[in-house]
């Protein structure tokens, strides 16, 4: 049989020793380590318990009172220790990561849209205002959509090599955004209002005023009832909001395999007395509309195309179109 006198003298003595060690912890490693010498299911401190059985029956609850107060202290001990490795730790990394507010910032510089993407926002803007949508298509197409649709025949100067870039006998390179107006045509019914943004590609010879990649915006609307008046209104409304009220426009007479009657739209700045082309324009061809199943005798239509870049080099006075093209951050962050 044990006795509490004997029981007394190890519980005081694991007691002392459990101070000095837990002191001596400083990692989790360490501590985990502790953890299963004294607590844990073969620990000192379990050991203990097991010899409750030994005890006399009257003594036996005292016991048992006494070793449940041991493991009491020893979690106890064993947790204040971890609060404290991990309230160490937390200083050190804020220490370690510690941001000085006091000293000075660094300037990250800020960028922006380019101006042809700005421009062709713009553009949008102005139409979308009106009720129209954007529309996409992609930028390699085969002759039916570049050409065929747009009443455009096979000996037509536009189907030239030396005008269209050729990927192969049947794809290029679209040299403007029209195909989409027909692929809108060709899935949805009238009436329909959309304008055709995008990149476009002509075997043009860089200079000034020309390059081999250029954007464009088309509008296309067809519904029954519409004139030339209409198209002349639209265009009006566009010129007045991107140029200014005090800009003067003008229609004469041109020639659009895909459009009849055909128009050149001019505007002429204040201060200037040159007149400027700015868009081909003129009412959807019937033939046009035939081939993508709509009835020429119920709905007509009109239609316009203008560069992005003309647009902006006429907005802000810039005269080499390669200047879009340069990355030349002094032109840029002009704008």
């Amino acid at each position: 049989m044990r006795g509490l006198g004997e029981l007394k003298e190890k519980i005081v003595s694991l007691e002392a020793d459990l101070g000095l060690r837990v002191e001596e912890l400083d990692n989790e490693k360490a501590v985990e380590a502790f953890r299963i010498e004294y607590l844990g299911r073969k620990g000192r401190v379990s050991q203990l318990f097991k010899t409750l059985p030994e005890f006399d029956v009257n003594e036996r609850a005292q016991a048992g009172k006494l070793l449940n107060e041991l493991k009491e202290k020893a979690s106890s001990a064993l947790n204040i220790r971890k609060g404290e490795l991990s309230a160490a730790s937390i200083k050190r990394r804020v220490e370690r990561d510690r941001v000085d507010l006091t000293l000075p910032g660094i300037y990250h510089r800020v960028g922006h849209l380019h101006l042809l993407t700005r421009v062709q926002q713009e553009i949008e803007s102005i139409f979308l205002r009106m009720g129209f949508s954007v529309a996409s298509g992609p930028e390699i197409e085969d002759e039916y959509y570049n050409f065929e649709a747009l009443n455009i025949p096979k000996d037509h100067p536009a189907r030239d090599e030396w005008d269209t870039f050729y990927i192969d006998d049947t794809y290029l390179l679209r040299p403007h955004t029209s195909p989409v107006q027909i692929r809108v045509m060709k899935d949805s019914d009238p009436p329909v209002r959309i304008i055709c943004p995008g990149r476009c590609y002509r075997r043009d010879n860089q200079d000034a005023t020309h390059s081999p990649v250029f954007h464009q915006v088309e509008l296309l609307w067809v519904e029954k009832g519409l004139s030339l008046a209409n198209l002349k209104y639209m265009i009006e409304l566009f010129v007045y909001e991107f140029f200014g009220e005090e800009c003067e426009m003008r229609l004469s007479g041109d020639f659009f395999p895909f459009t009849e009657p055909s128009v050149q739209v001019h505007i002429r700045v204040p201060g200037s007395s040159e007149w400027l082309e700015i868009m081909g324009a003129g009412m959807v061809d019937p033939i046009v509309l035939a081939e993508v199943g709509y009835d020429e005798e119920q709905v007509n239509g009109f239609a316009f195309g203008l560069g992005i870049e003309r647009m902006a080099m006429l907005r802000y006075g810039i005269e080499d179109i390669r200047t879009f093209l340069g990355n030349d951050l002094r032109f840029i962050t002009q704008f």
